[in-house]
């Protein structure tokens, strides 16, 4: 490691006195557990916005691009996707001709100036249900335009459309530091179409973010029947028919419903299981697959990774096969191969349902996916996992394999969007809510629910307390921002709903700090890389942080 790097380090870790010393670190931890109780004066949940809701009309003339949205691809790359014609829903619908409409967008790095024009692909999908009462869907164009070649850190505007004729306004966007970190990262899970859905994307706006991370359960179609009605019990009303039956012209609404933020903001995505939306001839994840461009690498948009400036994205798949012996498991094992931690000191993988959960909703759920992947992140370094799924927040001490770990990751719960199915409040650990293992069956794979063999709660399935490894815990609407400040310091903050707008009034924060002790610290890696022996620096560096940030 040579002396330019050493003083960089030192200069970095002076420079981060200055941080609040009112905001704890992860340094400071394992921090003893907190439950934060449920306002009782907050309603658990509201409903889905009426379907003749302004923000889920069409608000451009019949056949211009609606549903816009960005998102990343490779490096100096975006994504542009839109909706553009009607979908048909009935008992006999015929698809759209993708070869009848085209895919461009114009754009430049100046107002009302287009120096550039780039061509793409149309996608029509179908839902469909060959049983007496469902209605069959199938949908309008769904454009993606890749534009290349773009500089780190501009603002372009760009119009999208199929023809001059019938081109969006004139929208924009700003790259991305393709050497330094995002200023902020939103990350919402379980959004849904509410009331609430609605007071978080307001808040994401206010927050500005220069990135949004959705890890799961988008638009929650499949709680209504194909006629549009509301059905919580699903099957109830055909049980001939595939479980969950999905109203898709519910996608069409959240499409609108987001644009105003994804039209700005590229928004990356992971599939939930209200994605899975099984149809006829076995068919699933048609929609998200339609709807949604990822970068490439993987072969499959259900599963993928990106870099983000010194950030490497993992978004993995926790309803396709995740086995060992899998496609998924091949590729995030070559994938974390080829992570060059001098480059990106970070890695954050998010998936849709949480290994670390002491709620009693999904709790324990998806046990198979952790055992047989855990070990691989966790020998990779990766610092930060963020999941959905359970309707609350969550943060954890680092922990792996139940116990507490100053080098494992720190996982955070953020299934706390809004959706129509509530909020979460009650825990594995309360008196008489331990839930049994066939309790929470997960939609794909099987039930692995082990006892555990070490820690408070050895041999058993629940204990009576709090685990040491859940450090907060909050039963309400809201989502979080990530700022990574630099190589070894990151800020999450937490914000609730119902708490006034501003840093002033915060659900949680903390600075994830990457502990020097462990093979994900920068200098470490440098060390290592060149030959060097990190041990003596490494302990010199991580004092000298714990004193200035105490």
């Amino acid at each position: 490691m040579d002396w330019r790097r050493r003083i960089f380090l030192l200069v970095e870790i002076f420079l981060l006195a200055g941080l609040s010393r009112s905001t704890p670190t992860t340094l400071e931890g394992p921090f003893k557990p907190v439950t934060i109780p449920f306002d009782s004066s907050l309603r658990r949940g509201s409903q889905d916005l009426p379907t003749d809701d302004p923000r889920l009309q069409r608000t451009r003339p019949h056949g211009f691009p609606e549903q816009i949205k960005l998102a990343l691809s490779h490096h100096g790359s975006m994504w542009v996707s839109w909706v553009s014609g009607d979908y048909q829903i009935g008992d006999n619908v015929v698809p759209l001709d993708p070869s009848t409409t085209k895919s461009f967008v114009l754009y430049g790095t100046s107002t009302h100036n287009y120096d550039f024009l780039a061509e793409g692909s149309v996608v029509v999908y179908s839902q469909l249900y060959p049983f007496v009462g469902l209605l069959n869907y199938t949908s309008g164009f769904n454009h993606h335009v890749l534009l290349d070649g773009l500089k780190a850190s501009t603002t372009y505007y760009y119009r999208c459309g199929s023809s001059l004729e019938r081109l969006s306004e004139e929208l924009s966007f700003t790259t991305l530091d393709d050497r330094g970190y995002p200023a902020r990262i939103a990350v919402v899970g379980d959004l849904g179409l509410t009331y609430n859905s609605s007071a978080t994307v307001d808040h994401v706006i206010r927050n500005d973010p220069s990135l949004l991370l959705m890890v799961g359960d988008l638009t929650y179609s499949d709680q209504y029947i194909t006629n549009g009605t509301g059905s919580l019990c699903f099957s109830c009303a055909f049980p001939d028919a595939p479980i969950r039956e999905t109203y898709q012209p519910h996608w069409d609404h959240w499409g609108r419903f987001m644009e105003p933020l994804t039209a700005k903001v590229p928004m990356m995505v992971i599939e939930g299981n209200h994605e899975i939306e099984p149809q006829a001839l076995g068919k699933t994840f048609e929609s998200y697959k339609a709807r949604f461009s990822v970068p490439p690498g993987s072969n499959s948009s259900l599963y993928y990774s990106f870099d983000v400036g010194g950030i490497h994205f993992l978004m993995l798949g926790g309803y396709i096969d995740y086995n060992r012996t899998g496609a998924q498991f091949a590729w995030l094992k070559d994938d974390l191969q080829r992570v060059n931690r001098l480059l990106t000191p970070w890695i954050v993988a998010a998936w849709h349902p949480p290994w670390y959960n002491s709620y009693g909703s999904h709790y324990r759920e998806v046990e198979c996916m952790r055992l047989e992947m855990e070990e691989l992140l966790y020998n990779a370094g990766v610092d930060i996992v963020i999941n959905g799924h359970v309707h609350a927040y969550e943060r954890t001490n680092r922990v792996y394999n139940y116990e507490l770990d100053p080098c494992a990751p720190l996982y955070i719960v953020v299934g706390d969007g809004g959706n129509i199915e509530r909020v979460d409040t009650e825990h594995a650990d309360d008196p008489g809510r331990c839930p049994k293992p066939e309790d929470n069956v997960p939609q794909f794979g099987g039930v692995c629910a082990q006892n555990f063999s070490t820690g408070p709660a050895a041999n058993q399935f629940c204990w009576g307390r709090q685990p040491d490894w859940s450090a907060l815990r909050d039963g309400s609407f809201g989502h979080g921002v990530l700022e990574v400040k630099n190589n070894t310091h990151a800020l999450w903050t937490w914000y609730r709903n119902q708490d006034v707008y501003g840093d002033s009034h915060l659900g949680d924060q903390i600075y994830i700090v990457k502990s020097p002790q462990c093979r994900n610290y920068p200098a470490f890696q440098a060390d290592e890389r060149s030959g060097g022996n990190s041990g003596s620096l490494s302990r010199i560096l991580g004092a000298l942080a714990i004193l200035l940030l105490l």
